[in-house]
């Protein structure tokens, strides 16, 4: 049935209007994910609201699969905060981080390829990368570690270690789109490719600092 906005108490309205936002999101993220095409119309049926209750609360198109974005980084990012990542070896952490995220972005990996395809004059590829700073500050985080440990290469920039992170995940979901990658291979290669990268290799030795030096 087909809500519309009606005289209540404040506390029932707003009670209400959580309740419209959660549903218009579920089905929001449920038809993009789908069909990064689904227009306003199908995502208010799919929520059970009216077009009036949709564009209240998101004004736009643009608003709508922004907060659909937003909400799968959110939850991204609350995977990645989990205690063990912190408390395992930096390998076992990171193949462990490159798994949950993979989990999260598998069920969005449509809407979010959407956004990667933008043209350059389009702000939506740029909005998902921002979107990303703060799972990848994580990730960031994790190789430093990694580094400190003797785990991880040194003789590359952090930087750029980071941003290949995200292009490698990235990659992983436009090959599972186009059905070059089988469900069941994303981890093993998603894992082997960024320890691979990050391994220590011959020339590591020779830009890594030497942690007997004291500073002066």
């Amino acid at each position: 049935m087909v809500r519309t906005a009606a005289r209540q108490p404040v506390p029932a309205r707003h009670a209400e209007a959580e309740r419209d936002v959660a549903a218009i999101l579920d089905a929001a993220t449920r038809l993009l994910s789908a069909d990064p095409t689904a227009g306003m119309t199908d995502v208010a049926e799919a929520a059970g609201v009216g077009p009036s209750v949709l564009y209240h609360h998101f004004p736009s198109r643009e608003a709508l699969v922004g907060a659909v974005l937003d909400r799968a980084v959110d939850l991204t990012d609350a995977v990645l905060e989990h205690e063990c990542i912190d408390a395992a070896p930096a390998p076992e952490a990171m193949a462990g981080l490159l798994r949950s995220a993979w989990e999260v972005l598998d069920r969005h990996r449509r809407l979010f390829l959407a956004a990667d395809r933008a043209p350059a004059t389009d702000p939506a590829g740029e909005r998902v990368r921002e979107r990303h700073e703060r799972p990848l500050r994580r990730v960031r985080s994790l190789i430093e570690r990694g580094r400190r440990d003797g785990d991880f290469r040194h003789d590359l920039p952090l930087p750029w270690l980071v941003t290949t992170f995200f292009a490698i995940i990235h990659a992983a979901a436009r090959e599972r789109e186009a059905g070059r990658l089988k469900p069941e291979e994303v981890g093993h290669v998603l894992v082997t490719t960024m320890s691979s990268l990050l391994a220590p290799g011959p020339a590591d030795g020779l830009t890594r600092p030497d942690p007997t030096l004291t500073r002066r």
